[in-house]
């Protein structure tokens, strides 16, 4: 390779570029509020004992290019090697091309192990391999090491209701450089047309609240009081993964008469799982508000559309698609439900779906309220839209129909200890957008202003946000 690739001006297409990202991008740490990482891996401080372990278990985005390029399901999820894993997964990059993928390996190997001399593909694999698993050893590629590395000052985990959080507890009683906060996931409490599923989680719920659940009342009361003891280990925020937002009118006896049914074991119908559903999300957002916590809704994936693969391997195993659901009438309704009472919390829209962003944009302005900057916010591009161009959308719609000053900027989102590069993906992409502007004379070639614009998305919104002391 006759140029390095991954360099140090990498997307930066202009001194203005170069300026903001080198002076004031660069050495901002990191505030990770909403990601995948595994507590127990956190609190254990475990070296991960190679690259398939740390790259590729979990990681259904590159299962979903593997599985594109040809690579059978044995070398994917099934029983294959570790190492043969990884050798089909190096097969398959140069395939990637234009694709993130192939952005964020490149990123990875460079900023993370200092291998930029080379293009990971099939010849490079064998040396690549061997280098990076005898860096994987060393204390600072640890996961606390990797979060040192990466500057990373919060890690927002994602947690169920009925989850113990002992690694929580462990980590919050320790002097560590970074805190770990849990963030409260109930969608598990959502699915009351899951039958038998539905309930064993209820079960759950009142095993670990030590409330005795059997009316609606109840499983509320349960509910809050996980998201005290939440509150209580640095939780600050919910985060919903809906397919569509829930705003169906309903009355507290309708919610509470289908409850029953489900917990008798009756068939819970469709009409009443999403009246279920709307009641559900608007007492999520009562207890938000209640303690001051960040409302997440990401909004709009078709999941688990393979029957078989479901069956097969489970959840989250790369067979979701972007949806498209009516999103307008019913985010409008379901934000003004909250908001009608003045118990909207501050709120972070996700959508998956890009024909959605100037409408995710638009729909903020609706409930803004000045009780706080940026109260409602239109999330970083997430899951299939957290490319360069993806980005860039965000960017634009947000600029155009917003305040982009107020944005609290990028999160991983990942399963990854090896996906902090995306945050240096995403300042590299804003700092180029607002480099070429300045170029163009479009904005002020003010270094000081458009730099501090800067410093306050890539790291110091998020933390008055979500009310992090860092």
């Amino acid at each position: 390779m006759s140029k390095e690739f991954i360099h140090n001006d990498f997307l930066l297409q202009n001194d203005f570029a170069k300026d903001l990202y080198h002076t004031f991008a660069a050495d901002e740490p990191i505030i990770d509020y909403h990601c995948h990482l595994p507590p127990d891996q956190i609190a254990g401080d475990i070296n991960f004992r190679n690259l398939t372990h740390i790259w590729l278990d979990g990681d259904h985005y590159k299962w979903r290019a593997m599985r594109t390029s040809g690579v059978d399901e044995s070398l994917i999820t099934g029983s294959a090697s570790d190492k043969e894993k990884f050798l089909a997964w190096a097969k398959t990059v140069p395939n990637t091309l234009k694709n993130p993928l192939y952005h964020w390996t490149h990123m990875e190997l460079k900023n993370l192990f200092g291998i930029s001399d080379r293009l990971l593909n099939e010849t490079t694999a064998e040396a690549i391999w061997e280098e990076c698993n005898e860096k994987l050893q060393l204390p600072e590629f640890s996961t606390r090491g990797l979060l040192k590395k990466n500057k990373v000052k919060v890690v927002g985990t994602t947690d169920d209701p009925t989850d113990s959080l002992e690694y929580h507890v462990q980590v919050a009683g320790e002097d560590t450089y970074f805190k770990m906060v849990p963030t409260f996931r109930p969608d598990r409490g959502m699915e009351i047309e899951n039958g038998e599923a539905f309930r064993t989680w209820v079960k759950k719920l009142e095993s670990v609240s030590e409330i005795s659940i059997t009316t609606f009342d109840d499983f509320i009361e349960a509910l809050d009081k996980r998201h005290a003891f939440f509150h209580e280990l640095g939780g600050r925020a919910s985060d919903h993964g809906i397919d569509e937002p829930y705003a169906d009118s309903f009355s507290k006896s309708q919610v509470s008469s289908i409850f029953d049914n489900a917990m008798r074991g009756r068939i819970v119908e469709e009409k009443d799982a999403r009246i279920f559903k709307s009641a559900f999300l608007y007492y999520c957002g009562m207890m938000n508000h209640s303690r001051g916590w960040v409302m997440q809704f990401h909004i709009g994936a078709l999941r688990n559309n393979s029957s078989r693969m479901m069956k097969e391997l489970g959840r989250d195993t790369g067979f979701d698609s972007i949806g498209d659901y009516e999103i307008a009438r019913p985010l409008a309704k379901m934000l003004n439900r909250l908001d009608s009472e003045a118990k909207l919390p501050k709120t972070i829209l996700f959508n998956s779906n890009p024909r959605d962003n100037e409408l995710f944009s638009t729909m903020l302005g609706n409930f803004q309220d000045g009780s706080f900057p940026g109260k409602l916010q239109h999330g970083p591009p997430w899951w299939f839209l957290d490319q360069k161009e993806g980005i860039e959308a965000q960017i634009i719609s947000l600029s155009n129909m917003g305040v982009l000053g107020e944005f609290i900027g990028m999160t991983t989102d990942s399963r990854s200890f090896l996906s902090y590069p995306r945050h240096d993906y995403f300042r590299r992409v804003l700092c180029n957008m607002l480099g070429e502007d300045m170029q163009k004379g479009i904005i002020p070639e003010d270094m000081d202003m458009v730099g501090g614009l800067v410093k306050k998305i890539c790291f110091t919104n998020a933390g008055a946000f979500f009310g992090f002391e860092v």
